[in-house]
């Protein structure tokens, strides 16, 4: 299966999770890219574990406890 190269997440929104959470000084385009594609590839993976623990629910929904359930793995 291709994966979607399309980016989602916005690289503002990580830089504002490292200055604001991680109280770091100044990120590098380079870093902020990088927390990116980690975090994307990370979520993907959790929403295929999601989506198949809805529909073995019997459900098409994906719920906050399927999220839950599929990040523990």
């Amino acid at each position: 299966m291709a994966k979607n190269t399309k980016k989602i997440l916005p690289l503002a929104a990580m830089e504002n999770l490292l200055k604001t959470k991680a109280n770091a000084p100044r990120v590098s385009n380079d870093a902020k890219e990088a927390l990116r594609d980690i975090l994307e590839e990370i979520g993907e993976k959790i929403g295929e574990k999601a989506v198949k623990l809805a529909n073995h629910s019997g459900r098409k929904t994906v719920k906050a406890i399927d999220i839950k359930l599929a990040s523990k793995d």
